[in-house]
């Protein structure tokens, strides 16, 4: 572990200015991880500040270079959805603007993972119904809440549905 006052002034100067500039709150985090360190901070320390493990504080005050900010980024600031393609997060938007039924649902209303296992035969990029739920929430797409109830018969229907596509798409 460095010892206090490791960072030299023109460090800390930059280090501050980022931590006051970011719009990022996980660079900001790790960048206030090396300023605490020069505080003379444990890991412990920092980690019970900051509210995170003590192996992502001790990863980062490592790993993290403060002559470059850039060794602090990850893909996080500009969304962290690695597998989702600006054409795959287009015809998500577009989906959601018809109903299921018009696609060969049973059913009347989206769910992520309905939409999801769509997708994937469409376009071969698999995803959870989590992701795909994160993405409409960050464009502010909000699915329907009310779910239209259905008979045992069309409702098992709509599963089998969902599995062959699932089936197709693998």
């Amino acid at each position: 572990m460095p010892a206090k006052d490791f960072l030299s002034s023109m460090q800390k100067k930059r280090l501050q200015k980022a931590l006051r500039e970011s719009g990022c709150s996980h660079f900001r985090e790790r960048v206030l991880m090396l300023l605490l360190l020069n505080d003379g901070k444990t890991y412990s320390e920092i980690s019970g500040f900051i509210g995170c493990s003590y192996r992502t504080v001790a990863y980062w005050c490592v790993h993290g270079d403060p002559d470059q900010l850039d060794s602090l980024r990850d893909r996080r600031e500009h969304g962290n959805f690695r597998k989702a393609t600006e054409e795959y997060i287009q015809l998500l938007i577009e989906v959601t603007k018809k109903s299921p039924n018009q696609l060969g649902y049973e059913c009347s209303n989206w769910s992520g993972e309905r939409l999801a296992n769509y997708l994937a035969q469409r376009t071969g990029i698999k995803l959870s119904g989590t992701q795909v739920r994160r993405i409409l929430k960050q464009k502010n797409i909000r699915l329907p809440r009310g779910r239209v109830q259905l008979d045992n018969r069309a409702n098992h229907t709509s599963k089998k549905l969902e599995r062959n596509v699932s089936q197709q798409s693998q």
